[in-house]
């Protein structure tokens, strides 16, 4: 499962109001779609076919020669709207090429479809390796989660939109 353990820097600036969202084990979507009472709307900034960056490959756990050549993934990008006409949510998912086989393939076809609802179908929770970051954008998790042997990186990044509607709570 998850080993995030904020260091005392993260723990400083981390807002309260955010640490449980950025820690929920499982389907995100599940628990922002509690939050706003309704089904998420998903849209696609982006999907398609990249190259990933060297970062990247290390945030998957690519180690050694396999980080010197040039690996392709489906990469999907979205922002996630709860009950606002603000998105909540910024959202990537990389899946390496190599772990769309058999039926991961379907993780191509997702469109207009939350990521939870695929991979959480069969289990609630999957093992994963998460880090927490601050972005330009906001406070961001990303997950390398191990999904039947397959591994993927999805990165949530919680807009100022989203926090600033746990404080009117």
């Amino acid at each position: 499962m998850s080993n995030f353990k904020p260091s005392c820097a993260l723990k400083n600036h981390l807002p309260l109001e955010l640490l449980s969202w950025l820690n929920t084990e499982g389907s995100l979507t599940a628990v922002l779609e509690v939050q706003a009472g309704q089904p998420l709307r998903v849209q696609r900034s982006f999907e398609g076919y990249r190259v990933l960056s060297l970062t990247q490959k290390r945030q998957l756990g690519l180690q050694g020669s396999a980080l010197n050549r040039p690996l392709l993934a489906w990469v999907r990008e979205a922002q996630l709207y709860g009950n606002d006409e603000l998105p909540w949510v910024w959202a990537q998912s990389i899946f390496p090429l190599a772990s769309l086989q058999g039926c991961a393939r379907r993780l191509q076809q997702l469109k207009g479809t939350p990521i939870g609802y695929v991979l959480f179908k069969r289990c609630r929770t999957l093992p994963n390796q998460r880090f927490i970051c601050h972005t330009t954008k906001g406070w961001q998790r990303q997950t390398r989660y191990d999904w039947y042997g397959r591994k993927l990186l999805i990165s949530e990044t919680f807009l100022p939109q989203f926090y600033q509607k746990l404080l009117e709570i």
